[in-house]
């Protein structure tokens, strides 16, 4: 109803595909807006292009299916107990970290070993080992439903199967959060169109890339884990609900504290259709004025 209301007010003369076209085409004409968008999208473009997807299924995998299931299981956990805790920003940046490093060590064995590593049996296990660091470190950040990341392979063992699935954490709960109610059915469409975009090239990619450079694939999936990084830490919103009041500042968690950081006013607005509806639908009337005042205040007192 929220959505449909929306669309009536802003686009009074539209049905049917028009409207549809215009709804969408609604995220690139304020900044505001295509700020939301753009980091939804960034955000499923690194999920894909950290390395968790690609890898033709003919290649012999890491980790037998119920081994992987039992490790990836738990590695979730710190999303779901500290999610809230220590916030979204935090647990994307060591996810980030820990794939970046252990990226970076299994294309270093690789590349120091090649094809003696059948041989090295310390450096195999040592390979292994990190490939269970990096799938503990995605699986609680950007870790997502799908098969085992493409990193995975390449360090050869007949035990493996290639359906094992990933759960779903941060990475999908945050663009959720960063966008207003009206017009969040459309954005998530759009974000995950982008995941299962990036999906597909990776699929395409990836075989061709292990085939001409190797070893290099792993540090080429290692230095997106390093960009996502860096973007996490200067472009993420931390979108959690902790408040640190003896330091004095608070961790936006409203809808309403995001028009702060992407400076517009979209959620208050909705905020008071949403009160509209309320009231045509009860039969009774709302005053306009100190309801409004009143979220200034509270909003000045959060920014101060």
């Amino acid at each position: 109803m929220l959505e449909s209301t929306f669309a009536k007010e802003h686009f009074p003369n539209l049905s049917g595909y028009k409207l549809h076209v215009a709804q969408y085409t609604s995220f690139v004409r304020t900044w505001a807006r295509f700020k939301r968008l753009a980091i939804g999208c960034i955000v499923m473009f690194f999920q894909q292009f950290m390395g968790c997807n690609g890898l033709d299924s003919n290649t012999t995998s890491l980790l037998a299916t119920g081994v992987y299931g039992i490790v990836n299981c738990p590695s979730t956990l710190p999303a779901l107990f500290f999610i809230d805790k220590v916030g979204r920003r935090a647990l994307l940046m060591a996810g980030a970290t820990g794939t970046c490093i252990s990226l970076v060590i299994v294309g270093g064995i690789l590349g120091g070993y090649g094809s003696l590593l059948m041989d090295k049996k310390s450096a195999g296990w040592a390979g292994i080992a990190f490939i269970y660091i990096y799938v503990i470190n995605f699986s609680y950040s950007f870790g997502e439903t799908s098969s085992i990341p493409p990193t995975l392979y390449g360090l050869h063992s007949p035990e493996i199967t290639n359906n094992t699935l990933v759960s779903v954490p941060i990475v999908w709960v945050l663009p959720s959060e960063i966008f207003n109610l009206s017009i969040r059915s459309k954005a998530i469409s759009i974000t995950t169109s982008a995941t299962w975009m990036c999906n597909f090239i990776i699929g395409l990619v990836t075989p061709d890339m292990l085939e001409s450079i190797t070893w290099g694939t792993y540090i080429f999936f290692a230095a997106f884990c390093l960009l996502v990084l860096v973007f996490t830490f200067f472009c993420i919103p931390e979108t959690g609900g902790k408040v640190h009041s003896t330091h004095h500042f608070f961790i936006l968690t409203t809808l309403e504290d995001m028009d702060i950081i992407f400076g517009d006013t979209a959620a208050h607005e909705e905020k008071k259709r949403i009160k509209h509806i309320e009231a045509g639908l009860h039969g009774t009337r709302i005053e306009e004025g100190d309801d409004s005042m009143k979220l200034v205040d509270q909003h000045a007192e959060i920014v101060m």
